[in-house]
């Protein structure tokens, strides 16, 4: 059977490369992709080349092809049919840590069927879903802190979405656009900018990806503040202001990343449990304002670009089959 893929091959573009996929082995199956997601920050690095040399094991996909730089078949965000393999998975929708690409082959211990109430598009916000419950993990929320969420990309949206359920939070999300105040409103949080950002935070998290995002986060601690950082800066250095009220407010910076559980909750559940979650956890159709128009796989590799580094008037770019 023959499918197509989407090849990073050289700074700024992408093209679609056709494989032969051999029957599916024991343990395998064999998947036809409905939607896939784009993750915005990643992906813009991997397809300028950016992911430092240094950190080229850790931010393997768990199905990517090729090599970092180039060429390289990367994402992690697929929903799609199962066509053939294990019989509780045969003509079920799953979600797959899988790179774009219209038919796969994967394991189908990676293969996790995608609710009834969760649509094809919807479910591949899980895999940024999973990042902001792993986020959450890290972060240890408490009833009634003071919390700021600075960056309202995918993960910081999601992150505020969850955070809105606990009890008694003082829950403020700031971003440099304001075009994202509805969609942040809508989550049950409150928007503002960054001039704005409230003080004396129990609990800052920091998903912008930008160095000024971080030195925000400091300024708005309070009296031995917690700062999660969420972001990842692929090889940029990043400056910040520990001289000043750093050590006097004993605050802390701690970073989340999902390639591991939490600690608070490691040992207690894996990692295709934590995935699970973030697919219940999608049974909200206020998520769909995150989506973008889908754009079609045959015009993603001149597409992506744009996708990538052009303005975002929804945060999760989408891809249809």
């Amino acid at each position: 059977m023959k499918a197509r893929a989407l090849w990073c091959v050289a700074p700024g573009v992408a093209e679609l490369r056709e494989e032969t996929l051999p029957p599916p082995a024991e343990g395998q199956a064999l998947v036809r992709a409905l939607a896939s997601g784009i993750s915005r920050g990643t992906e813009r690095l991997v397809l300028a080349g950016r992911v430092p040399e240094s950190q080229w094991p850790a931010m393997r996909a768990p199905l990517m092809a090729g090599e970092f730089p180039y060429p390289v078949k990367y994402g992690y965000a697929a929903v799609g049919m199962v066509e053939a393999g294990p019989a509780a998975l045969l003509g079920r929708r799953v979600f797959c840590l899988h790179p774009h690409q219209d038919r796969f082959l994967a394991p189908a211990a990676m293969c996790v069927p995608v609710p009834d109430a969760v649509p094809d598009r919807r479910a591949v916000l899980a895999a940024n879903m999973e990042t902001a419950v792993n986020v959450l993990w890290d972060a240890r929320p408490l009833v009634g802190e003071r919390v700021l969420v600075i960056g309202a990309g995918v993960v910081g949206l999601l992150v505020a979405a969850l955070l809105a359920g606990v009890p008694g939070l003082d829950l403020a999300v700031c971003d440099i656009d304001p075009g994202r105040a509805a969609l942040v409103n809508a989550l049950g949080a409150r928007f503002c900018a960054p001039e704005e950002a409230p003080g004396q935070r129990d609990l800052v998290i920091h998903a912008s990806a930008a160095p000024e995002g971080l030195v925000l986060a400091l300024g708005r601690a309070g009296f031995e503040g917690r700062i999660v950082e969420a972001s990842w800066y692929g090889d940029r250095a990043v400056t910040l202001p520990l001289g000043e009220a750093f050590h006097a407010q004993r605050l802390s910076i701690v970073s989340t990343q999902v390639g591991q559980v939490a600690p608070a909750m490691r040992g207690r559940r894996t990692h295709g449990e934590r995935l699970a979650l973030a697919l219940r956890l999608l049974e909200d159709p206020r998520l769909d304002a995150l989506l973008a128009p889908p754009v079609a796989f045959a015009a993603l590799p001149a597409a992506l670009p744009g996708i990538l580094n052009g303005p975002a008037a929804h945060p999760c770019p989408t891809v249809t089959y």
